[in-house]
């Protein structure tokens, strides 16, 4: 995104601040529209080329370069009060003493990885990576999100950091069924791309996830503003080329064939490990949950048979062992 786009989103974003209530609706869709008109998105940008090829799951274009700072969050008291810390938890063989993640709140691979640590009752604490100066893992080599530090070491690539947890949990149980591994691979190579042509479908689901986004993660107001609009109509955008990139003709179609394609592979079992969930039931899960409640979440749940499903694994998952923010 450009100095130019930035700006004039900054402009746009104020002049409605100070509107009042009583035209938010209208200015939202004006703003939008404005932000889209003034975009100057090329695959020349670093950016958009990551977006296009592969190499980075869309994420918040960052109001100004490293504003946002490190977002760390938890406390050790939080930690010691965890779930993961009584007895008979499922990871209680597995205690490590500090677990960060440094992530994009709405990265389908970095929610792979929370919904197993939620499982797991592993308490963790959180960093929000800056998608455009990535200052907060400058120190590390790796320079894609998640990378998981478990007691001052790191793990790369969200299901290379699965495997490697679920061996200290389990290890005696390390074979990965046939099954379970197909599924791993869906996931990774055919659900999450379904995902963005969804959820920034139209100008307004485009704006309804960048909400999500921005109050999800911590973001001064002008920051959080800019990020909405801006974001919202560079990702629309960039939906329409990832649709044709991925031969993806309807959008929501494709979204509902996924999900009726996962609950055939049930074969009317509660989960595809059976009677509990396995590492495919958390990472299907995991790729879902921050969309349920957006647009086209519910659309899934309301046209497609998961919605059991879902509310199964949300059960069996539970609270999350994610800290609370603190500022």
């Amino acid at each position: 995104m450009t100095t130019r786009s930035i700006r004039g989103a900054a402009a746009l974003t104020r002049a409605a601040a100070a509107g009042g209530a009583a035209a938010a609706g209208a200015s939202q869709h004006r703003l939008l529209r404005a932000a889209l008109h003034d975009l100057r998105v090329g695959t020349s940008s670093p950016w958009l080329s990551e977006v296009l090829t592969g190499r980075r799951w869309p994420s918040i274009p960052s109001a100004s370069n490293g504003a946002a700072g490190a977002r760390l969050v938890s406390s050790a008291a939080a930690a010691a009060t965890s779930p993961a810390r009584e007895e008979g938890s499922r990871g209680a063989r597995f205690l490590p003493g500090d677990v960060v993640l440094y992530q994009y709140e709405a990265c389908p691979f970095c929610n792979k990885v929370k919904a197993f640590l939620d499982y797991y009752k592993i308490p963790y604490k959180v960093v929000e990576v800056n998608p455009i100066s990535k200052k907060e893992i400058k120190w590390s080599d790796y320079k894609k999100v998640p990378i998981l530090m478990v007691d001052g070491n790191p793990m790369n690539d969200s299901s290379a950091i699965i495997d490697q947890l679920f061996g200290k949990i389990h290890p005696d149980d390390l074979a990965e069924n046939e099954e379970e591994r197909k599924w791993r691979g869906w996931v990774n190579n055919h659900l999450v791309h379904v995902l963005s042509p969804n959820i920034y479908r139209t100008p307004s689901e485009a704006l309804e996830s960048f909400y999500y986004i921005t109050t999800h993660g911590n973001f001064s107001f002008m920051e959080r503003l800019i990020a909405k609009y801006s974001g919202a109509a560079a990702m629309y955008m960039v939906s329409k080329k990832l649709k044709k990139r991925h031969n993806i003709t309807d959008e929501r179609a494709a979204l509902y064939e996924a999900a009726e394609t996962w609950v055939d592979a049930l074969k009317g079992r509660p989960f595809c490990g059976g009677a509990e969930p396995n590492l495919a039931d958390l990472a299907v899960f995991g790729v879902l949950r921050p969309i349920r409640h957006l647009q086209s979440g519910k659309d899934m749940v309301e046209h497609t048979r998961i919605g059991e499903w879902y509310d199964r694994m949300q059960h069996a998952v539970g609270n999350s062992t994610r800290a609370m923010t603190q500022s």
